[in-house]
């Protein structure tokens, strides 16, 4: 898109209370690096106060490798445009068995984890993916958990863990079934047993499906994110869940679960609390 094309993304919502953009880019191989940081700016100055959360870790050692930079020189070249925080995209497993696999083009784990360590001694929160259900096994599943436990003991900047399930549609796994929804569940119960300092373990309820991101709130799971306006990766690997929920809508999934709805901003501060009514007009998040 042009820069253009991306700030009417958010001027074409200007009647919106947005809180936060979550961009996840591709790894274009000719554009300037300017592009990324006028993005950014342009956002900004549409809203000021809108929190950018942008660019996975694969992003970010694409961007140094191609503009011949160290990380730590593309993230405070970000932040200094405006990138508030980091997305956890782009883990997949670190187990090196499966990455040469499945994501041999993607940096490889300990880089991942290094600009993660980066972007939190530079005072940026991030989160933590890991991908589940296709050629991994549970060991690997238990190392990629360790080693995010580590780097979390040590820097204490990942604000959530985010089990993703592996959606085979339109891929070069497409054999490969669908992880099912005890998998599912399992994960992210065990997740949350074995993650004890990252604060939150959120289920993407358009990866785990809508009624299981419901069940998996008695699973260990505290953050069932988020209201969405416009996701492209799941669907197009096949997601058959909606594209964006209302604030109403994951409130009364909430509650009808035996759980208190809060709304949180990217930062985990309280926006509404449980208290407020189905139908109360609130902020989106």
């Amino acid at each position: 898109m042009s820069l253009e094309q991306t700030w009417d993304k958010l001027r074409d919502r200007a009647h919106q209370p947005l809180t936060e953009i979550h961009v996840v880019n591709g790894l274009h191989p000719d554009l300037p690096f300017d592009y990324y940081l006028e993005m950014l700016r342009g956002f900004k100055r549409i809203r000021p106060g809108i929190h950018l959360k942008c660019f996975t870790a694969v992003e970010v050692a694409f961007f140094a490798d191609l503009y011949k930079m160290s990380d730590e020189q593309v993230l405070r070249q970000l932040q200094d445009a405006g990138l508030d925080s980091l997305p956890g995209g782009g883990a997949e497993i670190f187990a090196e068995r499966v990455r040469r696999k499945i994501c041999h083009d993607k940096c490889g784990a300990d880089r991942y984890l290094e600009i993660h360590r980066t972007a939190h001694a530079l005072g940026m929160r991030t989160n933590v993916t890991m991908l589940y259900g296709h050629i991994e096994t549970n060991e690997e599943r238990v190392d990629h958990m360790l080693r995010a436990r580590a780097l979390q003991d040590e820097s204490g900047g990942f604000q959530a863990f985010i089990p993703l399930a592996f959606h085979p549609d339109n891929n070069q796994m497409r054999k490969l079934p669908a992880p099912s929804a005890t998998d599912t569940l399992r994960v992210h119960a065990v997740s949350r047993l074995m993650l004890d300092n990252i604060p939150h373990v959120k289920a993407f309820w358009i990866a785990t499906g809508v009624e299981v991101a419901q069940v998996s709130l008695w699973f260990g799971v505290d953050d069932l994110d988020g209201t969405v306006q416009e996701e492209k990766i799941y669907h197009m690997a096949g997601a058959r869940t909606p594209e964006a929920m209302t604030t109403t809508a994951i409130r009364r999934l909430i509650r009808a679960a035996g759980r208190d709805p809060v709304e949180r901003d990217t930062l985990y501060n309280v926006v509404i609390g449980p208290e407020s009514p189905d139908d109360a007009p609130v902020l989106v998040q």
